[in-house]
This record gives C-alpha cells, structure tokens and sequence, in this order.
C-alpha cells in the first residue's frame, strides 16, 4: 500500500465515529470507555472483541450475524482497519468499533467481567524463542483476558499455523483450563461453528488458495 493512500485512509478514520484511536498514555491513564463501553454502544449488549483484527472482517460478519451483541476490533493498524470501519459505516452496523492501540493493553481498554468473547483470528504465531513474549495466547496474555473477561467467556483462536495451534493446545492443557473443541483442519473435519467457517478473513484466503489447513480452538479459561 502506498503512502498516500495510508494517509487517505487515517485522515478517515479520524472521521469515523466507529474508529477510537488513544495514545498509549491515554490508555494508560484511564481511557474514558473503559467500564463504559456500554455507554458508547447505547445499550447493555454482550461485548466481543477481535484482536489483531486486521481488515476487521470477523468484527464486522460477526456484526453482521448478531445484532444483539457489540463487536470491538483492536488492532495497532489503522490502514487495516480502516476497511471494517468503513463498511460497518456503509451498512449502518451501530455495533461495531475499533480501537487503534497495542493488543498487550486489552486489559487496560475493558474493566473486570466487561466482555463476553475474544476471537484472536491469524496471529503472528512469533515462533523464534526471542518472541514467545509477544505469542497472543502465551500465560501472560491469557491471564489479561481473564482479567476482563466474564466468568464462562468464551475464547476463539483461528490460525493457519500448526504451531500456534499446537502450542496453545498444549499450554490450555498443562494449565488445566477448558478446552470446549479444537480441529486442526476445519475444512476438511466437519464440527467447526458456521461462524468459524463461514466467515474468511483477507488472508484466510490467501493460506487456502496455498492449500494450507485453518484450525480452530474454542476454549475458556477456568483458573
């Protein structure tokens, strides 16, 4: 993507009023959402958020599929998101938002118990040892999302990479925590949630047109 049409697309999301963009020390100090998120959607809905969201496409077909639950994608780029944002404005989704910031300050955006479901869609699986510190379901990350998650919220994790899938399948069991289901190939073993298999991400795409098997896990943290 080129410059200029990066800067076309922040100069919009500084328009949309789906788009919230604080500086880390905003957050830090107390982004003024947090434990009002319910304000900001006008209702008392279920709150879901994507991490990592990328284009925002799950944010927006689960926003699509669910008009009784609000949807947050939280990603570090802007020119990503800038597509679900601009399509949730174009098809009048009042329950979708995005958030420019760092996924490491999830738990500083909600308060304790503020959200129903977290889908982590294709993350980075940071396979070198150097960077298991930044792998989004390690020990640390998943002990933030418990810290605003409700008690039975639901976790999702969606990747094309056997490691990823492998690694957070073994922690999820070493920590003893539930694991609801898990297919290391959703589209060749039926069982997956229609959500998981009808709804393709941007670079989804991309892995199967590479012939590349997508797994799932569906699990909750339990202590």
């Amino acid at each position: 993507m080129g410059s200029k049409n990066k800067l076309k697309r922040f100069r919009e999301n500084d328009t949309f009023s789906n788009v919230i963009q604080p500086s880390r020390e905003e957050v830090l100090q107390g982004l003024e959402q947090k434990g009002n998120w319910g304000k900001f959607f006008g209702n008392t809905n279920p709150i879901v958020l994507e991490l990592g969201c990328g284009k925002g496409e799950y944010t927006v077909g689960l926003a699509e599929r669910n008009s009784n639950k609000n949807y947050i994608g939280i990603d570090i780029k802007g020119a990503r998101f800038w597509r679900g944002a601009k399509t949730a404005i174009q098809e009048n989704l009042s329950n979708v938002a995005f958030i420019r910031t760092q996924i490491e300050l999830v738990d500083e955006l909600f308060d304790k118990d503020e959200i129903a479901e977290i889908w982590i869609t294709f993350p980075d699986p940071q396979i070198k040892y150097k960077r298991t510190k930044h792998r989004m379901t390690n020990e640390v990350f998943l002990k933030k999302y418990k810290s605003i998650l409700q008690p039975n919220g639901l976790i999702h994790l969606k990747t094309d990479s056997e490691f990823m899938h492998g690694y957070t399948l073994g922690l999820l069991h070493g920590l003893e925590h539930e694991v609801i289901y898990a297919n290391h190939d959703i589209y060749k073993n039926e069982g997956s949630p229609e959500e998981v298999l009808k709804i393709q991400t941007f670079y989804e795409n991309q892995y199967l047109e590479k012939g590349k098997p997508i797994t799932y896990i569906q699990f909750r943290i339990t202590n």
